[in-house]
């Protein structure tokens, strides 16, 4: 099929562009079943969907291109099937490092629960083609061994199921009949959903692609057409390295899991060789807004103009706008440009768990020693250096001393400190009864 993604803003104006030539700009087409058939299906309101299945508590941002995408769709005047997999989550796509581990059915059922309203602010439940949350246990459950077996099984070709790449990769050190079944499981949703809800069109990952195609073939098999299906792209980071991860392990969209604070630098830190794709997959400003950020970005790379309106944006759309403005607030306040007294405590302790924090019970040892202890320097004697050179800050108050102590009453929420050294390396101290 082809590179579908090139679509220049010449040929397709932003004034007249149709939704696929929006999602193709921004690169969030990568395999079709048949863009001209998928582009006239998209010329009328249609019905579509779009799967997550429960494997752990929270989705991350690696989700993100799923669910912006759906969002878009919606906007675009389109019905989303917002589906977690409450059977196929009890299962595991077969994945090419081995075999999954299978978590309790109770474990799944919260996790379904937990990402159905994670999902929920992102699109609209109101109106004409008001979003609708699916679970495919509902259609799963009921069916006996001898029913999936007749009515699903008998409409696939086993070599067909073989030459799949993650099949094929796992035939040596060998693979289960359950994991083997999964893209059974989830061509019989496509099904369902169209039986259901008439529904013409499933998305997902590249990595689905397999499935996906299994699920357009069945519904056909089954004479239940048309039926549509378009991948978006893996996002990878240009350093080779998989997105959405960090050294402390994935970006999660629950604040529990991962702070609007530590969600925030995520996105400001973002590569400069990154953030043009990015901007498209992620952001929901036009093709001349992305175009004049990078412009702007480009003139000036060190402000990282095009990551702050990034990391506004989708901090914003997941943790709303006031942990935003305190995620902004703090990013300022720990390098010394804003009032450390304005932050929350729940945001500065997030932001020096970023940075390192450390413990200390009963009283407080002087400045040189927390230096120490914080790892901003290797030795007393060269945490009395820096402050002898006046580059030691204790609250953004730079140490007077190399003996300096530091009062309880200096203490941010009558427990933490904020110690930094020079103008960027920062870490934090609490203290504990």
């Amino acid at each position: 099929m082809g590179d579908n993604r090139a679509v220049t803003d010449e040929r397709h104006p932003a004034d007249t562009a149709t939704v696929l030539d929006e999602l193709q700009w921004r690169g969030l087409v990568q395999d079709a079943t048949d863009l001209a058939e998928l582009n006239r299906q998209l010329s009328v309101p249609t019905t579509f969907y779009v799967g997550f299945d429960p494997t752990a508590p929270s989705l991350h941002v690696g989700h993100l291109v799923q669910v912006l995408t759906a969002r878009r769709l919606q906007q675009a005047g389109h019905r989303p099937l917002l589906l977690v997999g409450g059977a196929t989550g009890q299962i595991g796509d077969p994945k090419e490092g081995g075999e999954r581990t299978l978590n309790p059915p109770e474990v799944v059922s919260g996790w379904v629960a937990r990402i159905r309203s994670q999902l929920a602010p992102f699109v609209s439940f109101t109106g004409g083609n008001a979003a609708v949350a699916v679970n495919n246990l509902d259609w799963t459950s009921p069916m006996s061994v001898i029913d999936f077996l007749r009515d699903v099984g008998k409409h696939f070709p086993v070599n067909r199921m073989l030459a799949r790449d993650v099949v094929r990769a796992r035939l040596d050190s060998g693979i289960s009949f359950t994991e083997f079944s999964y893209q059974l499981l989830q061509a019989n949703d496509f099904f369902e959903l169209h039986r259901r809800h008439d529904c013409r069109l499933q998305f997902g990952g590249s990595d689905q692609w397999g499935n996906i195609t299994a699920g357009v073939d069945y519904v056909r098999r089954r004479g239940a057409g048309p039926a549509h299906a378009f991948t978006t792209p893996l996002v990878t980071r240009a350093d080779g390295t998989k997105f959405g991860k960090t050294e402390g392990g994935a970006i999660w969209l629950d604040a529990a899991l991962t702070s609007p604070y530590a969600f925030y630098q995520f996105w400001i830190n973002v590569d400069d060789r990154d953030v043009a794709g990015y901007l498209r997959y992620f952001s929901f400003r036009s093709r001349h807004e992305i175009t004049e950020l990078l412009e702007q970005s480009a003139a000036r790379p060190a402000a990282r103009i095009a990551q702050r309106a990034l990391a506004d944006e989708l901090t914003t759309l997941v943790h709303g706008e006031l942990e935003t403005a305190q995620a902004v607030a703090a990013s300022r306040a720990l390098f010394g440009r804003g009032s450390l007294d304005e932050l929350a405590p729940e945001t500065l302790r997030a932001a020096l768990q970023e940075a390192g924090l450390v413990t200390v019970r009963g009283q407080l040892p002087p400045v040189a020693a927390l230096l120490k202890e914080t790892g901003l320097v290797n030795s007393l004697n060269e945490a009395r250096r820096a402050i002898a050179e006046g580059g030691a800050y204790v609250n953004n108050q730079r140490v007077p001393g190399a003996e300096a102590e530091v009062p309880t009453s200096a203490l941010l929420h009558g427990r933490f400190l904020v110690l930094r050294r020079g103008k960027r390396t920062f870490a934090g101290v609490e203290l504990l009864e």
